[in-house]
């Protein structure tokens, strides 16, 4: 088909369960091509109204040898616009077109090099060996009719077929993660050479798309918005407020759980970029007071949640009615908590998600919701909040809850707050604040036998975190210099009463996660 043939606005992606499906929608907006993440059940005509460039069939965890793994709902090869499957997306292709998949023998998990055995648009100015990232156990045991292997592993597994006549393309690996190497060049041809999209999506676009979906879902209803100051939700507020002004009342609840000065920074950030009034509860002794002798960790995020919501439905009684609670999730939130289409699996529960109650008397709105941390940074830029504001470290909702392992203590909070300032302070002062992604102190439930001033010491121990990351999804501990840590642990046990060893957590993400809890 003739790229003036049709006029398409997205790429639609069918999440089949895959931890990399936003990834896919990721990479893609790199390429200032908007994408939209539907159900495989979604209908032809649902999909048919994105207006798809091309559709990508995502990975997932089923296999589909498996009796009930997820099949697609519509005909998408008859919409008579290209389609590349990954992964499960490749296998679903093979059977549905009539070929065959079976278990694999012999299962690739992590690098493997391919081989490119013909010329294909899709592997366009790459080269013929290239290393790659494979996560499957089927394989496919005889391609359907007008289809060609394009690429095998040097396993010997078969790694891309296509039919380019139809447009149809499979890839077993995954283009869409950092690990396979020339996976932003395969994506961009698909994008490009394949779909011939126009590269017109931005931070300006996705705020004009979503203040009008904002104002078409709201109507002239009043919207109760939680914000905490952080990056996310005040992008997310100055969104509403953009959107529909003195229909938002936004609400800063101070859970006792926050940082030093917290409040204050809070409230003067919100009342110079808000229009609309912003309304301080003060909750914390309501909060402290449900997590008293709780000391698991999916617990607390619970507690914590449902303690929000109850806040949220008081104050909806004093400056109602609303209809509608709006948070700043993102979509690492989501996909820790539960699979935003798919069926993948859940990591841990989030306050913003899993903590809801069944009977919510809101209809929530998180406009937010399919952004990684730095789209939302340049949402925030767009929106004109200071670069201050926009750089600041993600802040976990459950806030120091989940940096003090097992029961709270408001003394150990005041402990926390002080390390906690003195580590950000000194990577500000040194300029190595904007080199991580995210960097905070942990108040460890252990004490250790120490020494000061010649006299025996038993006091907390305290764990330094810091991590580089692209997306919040991966993560490596930073290598911040010797002489910082040695300079800051000094300081800090210094300064700090009831403290007196310091350690520094060189964890990565997978497999641990970025916050303790």
């Amino acid at each position: 088909m003739r790229k003036s043939e049709r006029k398409g606005e997205s790429i639609v992606i069918l999440d089949f369960g895959s931890q990399y499906t936003q990834l896919i929608a990721r990479r893609i907006r790199e390429e200032r091509v908007f994408s939209v993440i539907l159900s495989p059940k979604a209908s032809l005509e649902e999909i048919r109204a994105e207006k798809p460039w091309g559709i990508i069939l995502s990975g997932g965890p089923a296999s589909v040898t498996d009796k009930g793994s997820p099949q697609l709902n519509a005909d998408v090869m008859s919409l008579g616009v290209p389609v590349l499957g990954i992964c499960y997306g490749l296998h679903l292709i093979a059977r549905q077109a009539g070929g065959d998949v079976e278990k694999a023998d012999q299962r690739e998990y992590g690098h493997t090099v391919i081989e490119i055995g013909r010329d294909s648009v899709i592997f366009h100015e790459t080269p013929r060996e290239q290393r790659v990232w494979m996560s499957h156990g089927d394989r496919v045991k005889r391609l359907p009719d007008g289809f060609e292997v394009v690429a095998t592993s040097r396993g010997g597994i078969l790694a891309a077929f296509e039919d380019s006549s139809r447009g149809i393309f499979a890839l077993q690996f995954h283009p869409e993660v950092y690990h396979t190497a020339y996976g932003a060049d395969i994506i961009r041809n698909f994008l490009f050479h394949v779909c011939h999209c126009e590269p017109s999506w931005s931070s300006g676009s996705f705020v004009e798309r979503e203040i009008a979906k904002i104002r078409e879902t709201v109507g002239s209803e009043r919207v109760l918005c939680a914000v905490s100051g952080g990056v996310d939700s005040s992008v997310m507020a100055c969104l509403l407020d953009r959107a529909i002004g003195g229909q938002l009342v936004p609400v800063f609840v101070d859970n006792g759980l926050l940082r030093m000065h917290e409040v204050e920074e809070v409230k003067e950030l919100l009342a110079q970029h808000l229009t609309a009034e912003l309304v301080f509860a003060d909750a914390s002794e309501e909060f402290l007071k449900r997590l008293a002798g709780v000391s698991d960790a999916e617990e607390k995020r619970k507690i914590i949640g449902k303690c929000f919501i109850d806040v949220f439905e008081e104050q909806s009684r004093k400056q109602g009615p609303f209809a509608f609670l709006a948070q700043g999730t993102l979509y690492p939130d989501v996909i820790e908590s539960r699979s935003t289409v798919g069926p993948s699996a859940t990591i841990k529960s989030h306050h913003n998600v899993g903590g809801l109650p069944a009977d919510l008397n809101f209809r929530l709105i998180e406009p937010l919701a399919l952004l990684f941390k730095d789209e939302v940074r340049e949402v925030g830029r767009y929106l004109g909040l200071p670069d201050r504001q926009v750089k600041r470290h993600p802040f976990p909702g459950p806030g120091l809850a989940v940096r003090i392992p097992g029961e709270i203590a408001r003394e150990d909070l005041d402990l926390l707050r002080k390390v906690d300032r003195i580590f950000i302070d000194g990577l500000l002062r040194e300029g190595l604040y904007d080199s991580v992604w995210q960097a905070f102190a942990v108040l460890l439930p252990v004490r250790s036998v120490g020494v000061m001033g010649d006299s025996r010491t038993y006091q907390r121990a305290v764990a330094l975190r810091a991590v580089t990351s692209l997306d919040g999804m991966t993560a490596d501990w930073a290598k911040l210099p010797y002489e910082f840590l040695q300079q800051v642990s000094a300081e800090i046990v210094n300064k700090v009463p009831g403290v007196n060893r310091i350690v520094y957590d060189i964890s990565s993400k997978p497999p641990s996660t970025i916050e303790w809890e």
